[in-house]
């Protein structure tokens, strides 16, 4: 393996060696097959999830646009990443370009930290929901609503700027095997041979801010949201109240958990074998589930998925 893994990084010099799955390559296949239907699943649902949300009028509500939003990150993060590691799983030639790389790991990043700000927005829309639905359409108006996702991608982009101008300064000494499927910046601050001890400090940092705090808004807006449904009186309306939270919940457990293990942690002490395996998680299972998860448990969602599917199926038969 190792004579093999120089004599191909010497062919290609410059590119970084993804060694993913190197050192159990029975599982190459299989995990190709997962890999080509949860990609093209996460492709259909979140472009569903995005059609029916501009073009259905019953759903013009804050909370989809945020939904659209949300499925617009997850189909970019996916295709971020899976297209590069189906192709390197069907290759002999397992690398990437130091470029190329670069811009994996700060899109990757970018919309990264830009879900966690339109998770907490949509914790804030359930909230003003719940608690104030008198005021809702008052408070939640479109422009509030474009100026929330208007500060997640713009923050997300700052967050990820300042990972790149840090991480392409950092010298790697002639290591090119990178211990993961796809580039991201705790992979490559391990993979320097120079003291990281400023990458890993700056990085523990943004990420607690962007990943902690949304996730403490998002534990506050549910903590009044409990209070509010426990004074309901009637079960049907407290059931129906929680049945709008379970999906956002889901979600954002699916999301966050993966996420405080990779980087609320030094990028220096964590377990690269887990590691690869949990961004393979949060890149293409979470993206994946996330359509589906909404999908199930909305009725509003599910008859404009309906009406969509019939529209293109009159046009098919036209």
């Amino acid at each position: 393996m190792r004579s093999n893994n120089q004599s191909l990084l010497g062919t290609f010099a410059g590119d970084f060696f993804l060694l993913g799955i190197s050192d159990w390559p029975w599982l190459e296949l299989p995990l190709f097959v997962i890999l080509l239907v949860s990609y093209v699943l996460a492709v259909l649902g979140n472009i569903a999830i995005i059609l029916v949300s501009q073009l259905d009028p019953l759903l013009s509500s804050p909370m989809y646009v945020f939904l659209s939003h949300l499925s617009f990150l997850d189909l970019c993060y996916t295709t971020t990443t899976v297209p590069q590691m189906l192709f390197n799983m069907g290759s002999s030639r397992k690398t990437i370009s130091y470029s190329g790389c670069t811009v994996q790991y700060a899109i990757f990043h970018w919309l990264g930290c830009t879900e966690c700000i339109v998770l907490a927005a949509m914790a804030l829309d359930r909230y003003v929901a719940i608690c104030k639905p008198l005021r809702y359409a008052i408070i939640m108006h479109h422009t509030l609503c474009l100026q929330l996702v208007a500060t997640a991608w713009f923050s997300g982009f700052g967050n990820s700027l300042v990972q790149v101008v840090l991480t392409v300064q950092l010298p790697f000494c002639g290591q090119r095997m990178l211990n993961n499927f796809f580039c991201e910046v705790p992979a490559m601050i391990k993979l320097s041979c120079a003291n990281t001890t400023i990458n890993d400090t700056i990085l523990a940092v943004l990420v607690a801010f962007f990943v902690l705090v949304p996730l403490v808004l998002i534990f506050i807006s549910y903590g009044f949201i409990a209070q509010a449904v426990m004074r309901i009186k009637s079960s049907k309306g407290r059931s129906k109240a929680f049945g709008t939270c379970s999906s956002h919940l889901v979600v954002v457990s699916l999301f966050y958990l993966p996420a405080i293990y990779m980087y609320l942690q030094p990028p220096s002490n964590y377990s690269q074998d887990q590691g690869k395996f949990i961004s393979l998680f949060y890149a293409i299972i979470t993206p994946t589930l996330n359509p589906f998860i909404y999908t199930l448990r909305n009725k509003d969602v599910k008859g404009a998925l309906k009406k969509l599917w019939e529209r293109i199926w009159k046009l098919i038969q036209s």
